[in-house]
């Protein structure tokens, strides 16, 4: 996976970011309140929870890391159409839930089901390789903006209201497979999570507003 035409973030620049370790594959995903990581449910694995990092190979005195106590992916999520592709992980309770500081936060979810403008720019994060055969183990960033969804249908016809597309067709940023449960972040306001894309931009994202009334019923357990 990779996120390319990116470039390193500043360290711990977004300290919502989890990196998310399972045996044979790892995720991007994001810290929504101090025991609820948010990914995609195409992530699902045996995960460890790494808060707080920028270089995941370095034993950094930032990082917090906590195991799964329960997985919720969305009851509908279809593999085959990447549909409904949004799960919530709930962080093994310590002596602790997640410590608050700098290097660690929570990002605000949307309020309201109101769906972006298209032109709106949005970052986008995560471990991913910079390009086909270098890898890299810190953060990169990348920008991208929302895509018109007519347009995002021409190209992915199944798309519905559950899916965000971003990039640009001009440009190579785009997030891919490495990357896959990181937000997309706009206006400081996680709207989105990596989902799938083809080897070229846009890519699609879960649509995260549409899926308040569920976000908010399983964060209440």
């Amino acid at each position: 996976g990779q996120i390319v035409g990116g470039h390193e973030a500043q360290p711990h620049s977004h300290p919502y970011m989890a990196f998310l370790k399972a045996e044979t594959f790892f995720c991007g995903g994001f810290l929504v309140a101090p025991d609820w990581v948010m990914t995609a449910a195409h992530c699902m694995g045996n995960m460890t929870v790494i808060l707080g990092a920028h270089n995941i190979l370095e034993p950094e005195p930032t990082q917090q890391i906590r195991g799964v106590a329960r997985y919720y992916p969305h009851p509908e999520y279809d593999p085959d159409t990447v549909s409904n592709d949004i799960m919530l992980l709930k962080a093994r309770q310590t002596l602790t839930k997640a410590i608050l500081n700098d290097y660690v936060k929570t990002i605000p979810l949307p309020k309201t089901c109101r769906d972006l403008r298209t032109g709106t720019k949005c970052s986008i994060a995560g471990w991913g390789m910079i390009d086909n055969i270098q890898a890299t183990n810190r953060l990169f960033e990348a920008e991208v903006s929302i895509y018109s969804r007519r347009k995002c249908t021409r190209l992915y016809p199944h798309l519905n209201t559950g899916m965000v597309c971003a990039g640009s067709l001009h440009d190579i940023t785009d997030s891919s497979q490495g990357d896959s449960g990181g937000p997309l972040v706009c206006k400081k306001v996680a709207q989105g999570i990596v989902s799938f894309g083809y080897d070229t931009p846009p890519g699609v994202y879960t649509r995260i507003s549409n899926y308040l009334p569920w976000i908010k019923k399983i964060m209440k357990k």
